[in-house]
């Protein structure tokens, strides 16, 4: 039985790979998550046509398929690049998907689904450019444009972690190393470990960002002091986004974007780095939380009919 009203989305995560069936007005079908073979390409592509076998009988009908992974195809070579999941480089993943699906399917990087999630029925709904950011253990960026993923020549647009911290103070300078070989970029910074490790640093206290961000809200001075650095430095990386893009929304994902202090902090610092008079982009946490991935990957199969399933975003 075929339903073409069905997609399905899978967050193809380094521990865990996700699958949800969406209808056609957004609402949830069907829902499993699985273990992720790690370091195992031929395992990762049988899993996932398990996982969308068993979806498919859960929500009685064929689907579309659209999947993210944090990384991006090449456009030069067709192979999966800059994937933390090493095991997909140099991989053909949307052709043996493809293959072993026996349908097309769709790939996108992770952040990107993030973007396209909270614009179809989330925190962008209504908004023409929405950037969203993830701020976990890195710091990734998605770019979505009238409802499609705005990916780039090159496949990199959004990702603006790997770009230097913009107007550093001395001490600032030259940064932390980064794993793409570079010092100080602004992933180095605002990413849940870098957040932790600036701590450590002025303190010598080891605490996860999430203890540091309870402490702060109960008053501890030090804490209280390692955020408002890390609302600083997140504030100049996206008046940089802010300059370049001008979104009508920003939107906030990732373990951080839990952090209640940053939506209050984060719009007038943004304006006073921005090259304007006047800054009134808002600031939202995903509505969807960690489902938006797994959502947004779902939407990936055409996004086009995402402005006719809600109504305009209410003003911020």
């Amino acid at each position: 039985m075929s339903n073409p009203a069905l997609r399905i989305g899978i967050d193809l995560g380094g521990t865990k790979t996700e699958g949800v069936v969406l209808d056609q007005q957004g609402n949830q079908r069907a829902r499993r998550r699985v273990p992720t073979p790690r370091d195992d390409y031929d395992g990762t592509l049988r899993t996932i046509r398990d996982l969308v076998a068993a979806l498919e009988a859960e929500a009685g009908g064929r689907a579309t398929v659209g999947v993210g992974i944090p990384g991006i195809l090449s456009p030069a070579t067709g192979l999966v690049k800059n994937a933390n999941s090493t095991w997909l480089n140099g991989r053909p993943l949307d052709t043996d998907l493809a293959a072993a699906l026996g349908r097309p399917v769709r790939l996108e990087n992770d952040a990107n689904c993030l973007a396209v999630s909270e614009a179809a029925d989330g925190a962008g709904v209504g908004c023409g450019v929405v950037f969203a950011a993830i701020l976990g253990t890195g710091c990734g960026g998605g770019i979505v444009v009238h409802g499609r993923p705005l990916s780039g020549r090159n496949a990199v647009a959004g990702e603006w972690g790997h770009s230097p911290l913009p107007w550093p103070a001395d001490d600032e300078r030259p940064g932390p190393a980064c794993y793409c070989g570079k010092t100080g970029c602004l992933e180095t910074f605002v990413s849940g470990p870098s957040v932790a490790a600036d701590h450590r640093r002025v303190t010598g206290e080891s605490l996860s960002a999430e203890a540091i961000a309870a402490r702060a809200a109960d008053g501890d001075a030090a804490c209280r002091a390692t955020l408002e650095r890390l609302c600083g430095r997140l504030a100049r990386g996206l008046a940089t986004v802010v300059n370049l893009l001008d979104p009508d929304v920003i939107v906030l994902g990732g373990g951080l974007s839990n952090v209640e202090a940053l939506y209050g902090a984060l719009p007038p610092l943004i304006e006073r780095w921005s090259f304007s008079d006047r800054i009134d982009t808002p600031v939202r946490r995903a509505v969807h939380g960690d489902s938006s991935g797994v959502r947004g990957a779902a939407w990936l199969w055409r996004p086009e009919e995402m402005w006719t399933l809600s109504a305009p975003a209410a003003a911020p």
